[in-house]
């Protein structure tokens, strides 16, 4: 009976199995640092008016489609998919152009954002062609209605309505593929990879 116990007890223990490491993922329309430094200053007065905590310039960005958590593994489909994206929106048009000129405060997530009074077709196009394709590679991207809008600040609680915001328009010829992580004095983002909307990037 020595040891009897002992050896049935791990009998039907398997080895746990190393975990894939995983990237939080989103496609975007990422501004660069000028274009970032022009709404950051445009807003100003409406930020410090709502009691929130800024969103730094550098992370101000528009998001297109949001996956989540992916697999490492699965980097190369998701490169795939923007190529393929990249490649069909460059047969319609080679560049995308928003104009952030309203300001709107959305109380549950209680953030304040810079939106659009014109909706660009464009962009929005481009949001549902990711997702569209994403979904068909088998990745589970965000599906909500895309709403053109930069998140200017977190844990806001009031919005004063008596500002306004100057119109700022961003012009993007590419779109971007970017990483996100989270510190304890905020969100972290890499772009890891771009794709040309004029069709200009020939890929293997």
């Amino acid at each position: 009976m020595s040891g009897g116990s002992s050896g049935g007890e791990d009998a039907g223990r398997r080895p746990a199995e190393p975990t894939e490491p995983t990237r939080r993922l989103f496609f975007a329309l990422w501004p660069d640092e000028a274009m970032q430094q022009e709404l950051a200053h445009a807003a100003r007065k409406i930020v410090r008016a709502s009691g929130g905590r800024p969103v730094p310039a550098r992370n101000l960005h528009v998001t297109l489609a949001f996956l989540g958590s992916v697999a490492e593994s699965r980097l190369p489909v998701v490169r795939a998919v923007a190529a393929r994206v990249a490649a069909g929106i460059a047969r319609s048009a080679g560049s995308v152009s928003l104009t952030l000129d309203r300001v709107q405060h959305w109380a549950r997530p209680r953030i304040l954002c810079a939106t659009t009074e014109v909706e660009p077709v464009a962009a929005a196009a481009l949001a549902q062609a990711l997702k569209l394709q994403l979904s068909g590679a088998g990745l589970t991207p965000d599906l909500r209605p895309f709403r053109a809008h930069v998140t200017l600040a977190r844990k806001v609680n009031r919005y004063s309505r008596e500002l306004s915001l100057p119109p700022v328009t961003w012009t993007f010829g590419s779109f971007s593929l970017v990483d996100s992580r989270t510190d304890p004095e905020g969100s972290l983002y890499s772009v890891l990879d771009s794709w040309p909307l004029d069709g200009s990037r020939q890929n293997p």
